[in-house]
């Protein structure tokens, strides 16, 4: 897997929930290393600096739980304008 460094600038739109509790692949790792609560897989699209300084747009991922907040940003595809 290639590890991309990027840096979320702004909002992020058009946020859908991909997967809830049972539906999350990693629950158990999340749990032990955040805590109980109510994971979502969720994902939407924001404008992204890249570790090399271009910005571009990009769909990002993450987990979210109530109390926990956003954890493990994960950019799945990015487009350039």
């Amino acid at each position: 897997m290639k590890i991309i460094h990027f840096e979320i600038l702004g909002e992020i739109a058009s946020i859908e929930t991909i997967a809830r509790s049972g539906g999350i692949r990693e629950l158990k790792r999340l749990r032990k290393a955040y805590g109980a609560g109510s994971w979502r897989k969720r994902k939407g699209v924001a404008r992204v600096r890249l570790a090399d300084g271009t910005i571009v747009n990009g769909e990002v991922h993450w987990y979210e739980a109530h109390g926990r907040g956003k954890k493990e940003y994960k950019l799945k595809r990015i487009w350039r304008d």
